[in-house]
């Protein structure tokens, strides 16, 4: 009797099992999370600003679509965004040559895309080779290619890629972060088409869609949402045997603009808020106990702002006034001068409420490993700006205003991004500046596209004010800023040959640093890049603003971190702590 009233619930569990061996494999290789913990259930609500472009991880650009896609996404090896080390991601180990030349990475077994189809070694070299095509423009060849020489991958088997470098990189086990394998099953068909940058269109069908990351699409509502649901087949777990991610859904809102993305969080509408401009900042500082929220001032980061100068060889029809500027601008003295007119400090307590770190060279102060803390401190001193303007031949009439040695007026324009406030009110802070010694200044703002279009093409503007943040502590994520051939060496890109000699030193001293192994010499050659550029200065530092975030009270493994994403970087350990928040539909 006792038998057969227990036969029914035996019967259910051992289903059950197998079940769950058939869909989890029984020997799969699950990346257990050392110390973590937390429960399953719930939805996070974050508001993005924008809507993204595309779900396609091969053309996304902007930052909206990148937010989407690397929620879904995984790559083999991964750049820990808290301790910046190199950890096991889809691959489990690998092994380096001698030489340095050759990786040979090893693939976790049962690894599965979100879609439930088999993921092995022919995804992997099918998401290189496209990477590697011209004809898809990826951002990611650059990073692959060594003096125009491509990487090369091959398949041992099932489970193993071979890569081979065609040249030494000291840290080429980093340049697997970021490149999210891709289905092959998926996407093949529209790679052979010529139609691979249109694939993944925000209209396509969840079902269309497939990555390794610890959530997949679940649907998309045009300017409203992006809802993604939990991955059941993400290859993580915590000690305890809980598959990741905790959560189930994670829900994208399109809030619009900085402003609203902060007022839905007041209101509770959205869980986490990422770098809320100071201003806000200090406004949800004033609610956060009434409202029920945390914020943390995570400090400096990895971002830096600066004023940099058109230093590019124009074209024909270029306005003949930028032409005429650039007679100033390609004195390295008259850079100095406006540099040394600009008063950093002001800009990090009146634009960013002290949230902010002054700099003093090109990298920012969140990147303690490889900042060059010999470099002279930055102070504004409008009285060695004029020393410098002196022995350059410049002058000033009567009025005040600066003449420069042919006795022309000196003037030009900023641009600044009319989306960025913060920004936009810093050029202004620096046209004051300037005008104390007697350079007139026009500040023009224009719309983000708008401004790049200039910078990048048309070369139609005097000087302008960006920002770059590296994606990783090493510098070889920024070669394409410093290198003079590289498409993001703003002030002159895409150079054939360095136009100057101090841009062929640092060419040299990057290409030798990124194949040499020891990191105290390739310290040592970073440091002289920063030198250089500071003694020429064609970008003039600025501020690096504060990576400031929140969440709402009951997040567990809330833990904000200085390189992006800087909030959502470890989301398949968020969790809630109660049934209040997360239970929210």
């Amino acid at each position: 009797m006792g038998a057969q009233r227990r036969e029914p619930r035996s019967i259910p569990a051992i289903a059950i099992l197998l079940f769950c061996r058939c869909l989890f494999g029984a020997s799969d290789d699950l990346l257990v999370v050392p110390g973590l913990t937390g429960h399953p259930g719930g939805r996070l609500v974050f508001a993005t600003r924008t809507e993204p472009k595309t779900l396609n991880p091969v053309t996304a650009v902007d930052a909206a679509s990148r937010e989407v896609i690397n929620r879904m996404d995984a790559d083999l090896i991964h750049i820990n965004r808290a301790s910046y080390r190199t950890e096991p991601a889809i691959a489990k180990s690998w092994t380096v040559s001698s030489s340095g030349l050759r990786y040979v990475l090893e693939l976790r077994h049962g690894l599965r895309f979100s879609d439930g189809h088999p993921c092995d070694a022919d995804d992997v070299v099918f998401t290189y080779q496209v990477h590697l095509d011209e004809k898809v423009h990826s951002g990611e060849r650059d990073l692959l290619t060594f003096d125009g020489k491509p990487i090369v991958v091959r398949k041992l088997d099932a489970l193993h890629v071979a890569f081979e470098l065609p040249s030494l990189n000291a840290v080429a086990e980093r340049l697997f972060d970021g490149i999210a394998i891709l289905p092959r099953h998926l996407l093949e068909q529209p790679y052979r088409d010529g139609k691979l940058t249109e694939a993944w269109g925000l209209r396509t069908s969840p079902s269309a869609i497939a990555g390794l990351g610890p959530f997949r699409l679940k649907e998309y509502l045009p300017g409203q949402r992006v809802v993604l649901e939990r991955n059941p087949y993400y290859w993580k777990t915590d000690p305890a045997g809980n598959r990741l991610p905790y959560l189930d859904e994670v829900d994208f809102v399109i809030a619009g603009t900085d402003d609203l993305q902060v007022l839905r969080f007041q209101a509770g509408e959205s869980d986490v808020i990422s770098r809320p401009s100071a201003k806000n900042y200090a406004a949800l500082e004033k609610q956060s106990e009434q409202k029920g929220y945390v914020l943390r001032n995570v400090g400096a980061g990895f971002e830096y702002n600066f004023l940099f100068f058109n230093l590019n060889d124009l074209p024909g029809n270029a306005p003949p006034q930028i032409a005429s500027h650039q007679s100033w601008f390609r004195r390295p003295g008259f850079r100095q001068a406006v540099s040394a007119a600009i008063d950093r400090e002001a800009l990090v307590r009146l634009v960013y409420l002290g949230y902010a770190t002054p700099l003093s060279g090109p990298v920012p102060p969140g990147n303690k490993l490889w900042l060059d803390t010999s470099l002279p401190h930055l102070v504004r001193s409008p009285a060695r700006a004029r020393e410098l303007l002196a022995a350059d031949g410049f002058h000033w009439s009567p009025d005040g205003a600066l003449m420069d040695p042919q006795g022309k007026r000196v003037e030009f324009s900023i641009l600044a991004s009319s989306g960025n406030p913060e920004r936009v009110q810093a050029a202004t802070f620096i046209q004051a500046d300037l005008q104390q010694i007697g350079i007139r200044v026009d500040l023009v703002p224009l719309e983000t596209r708008s401004l790049l279009d200039r910078v990048q093409r048309t070369h139609e503007y005097d000087t302008a004010i960006l920002s770059l943040a590296s994606s990783d502590a090493d510098p070889n994520v920024d070669m394409n800023v410093w290198l003079s051939s590289g498409g993001s060496h703003l002030w002159h890109p895409e150079q054939t040959s360095p136009a100057t000699p101090w841009e062929a030193e640092i060419d040299g001293l990057m290409r030798r640093q990124i194949v040499t192994r020891k990191y105290a010499d390739r310290k040592r050659m970073y440091d002289r890049v920063q030198e250089i550029l500071m003694q020429y200065l064609p970008l003039v530092p600025l501020v690096s603003p504060n990576v400031l975030a929140g969440a709402k009270k009951g997040l567990g493994n809330f833990r904000p971190a200085l390189l992006d994403h800087y909030t959502l970087w470890n989301i398949e350990e968020l969790y809630w702590l109660g049934p209040a928040a997360g239970a929210r539909k």
